[in-house]
């Protein structure tokens, strides 16, 4: 199960639901590593691409300094697992959508950033949406990025840096 992590949170990732090896791991992500690998390239995580392989340091770092040290933070839409999103089933991200809905507006984060459009459409229930900035939510910036697991990892790098930049601004040296 994935502990969430939000409560400190700058710049909150949104995701769509977990995988089972992630789900099993407690870590988002650590199916496949790519959106660990890309926050290190786009400098809001410390640790090298090589710690981050390591199941145990990853989970570590997650468990340790994502929230507490880097201000991140994370939630799925959909907490059940499953191997892809074909799985999921309709109005399954109803629940989910409120919980989202109330981390946003209890915790503030500055930045709020969807993890592939699937993940905003299934928050919003909208069919047609795009990559980049959306409307606010409260005082909350909102963004949906491409899914780290496909194309170039130089646009999602860059997107990073972007959210990055509007949960922090200058205020905290990359």
């Amino acid at each position: 199960m994935i502990r969430y992590r939000y409560k400190n949170a700058k710049l909150l990732f949104v995701g769509i639901n977990p995988h089972y090896g992630s789900f099993r791991r407690g870590v988002p992500f650590s199916n496949n590593k790519m959106f660990w690998y890309l926050l290190s390239r786009a400098g809001i995580i410390k640790e090298a691409e090589a710690e981050l392989k390591d199941d145990g340091n990853l989970k570590m770092m997650y468990l340790r300094k994502f929230n507490q040290v880097y201000q991140l933070g994370f939630v799925n839409v959909i907490d059940r697992p499953t191997r892809d999103i074909s799985e999921l089933k309709k109005g399954e991200e109803h629940k989910g959508r409120k919980k989202v809905n109330k981390i946003i507006k209890l915790y503030h984060p500055r930045t709020t950033c969807f993890i592939g459009k699937i993940a905003y459409q299934k928050f919003t229930g909208m069919k047609e949406v795009s990559f980049g900035w959306h409307k606010n939510i409260g005082k909350t910036k909102i963004y949906v990025m491409h899914f780290p697991l496909r194309g170039r990892a130089l646009i999602r790098v860059k997107e990073l840096r972007k959210v990055f930049l509007a949960a922090f601004g200058a205020g905290r040296a990359q």
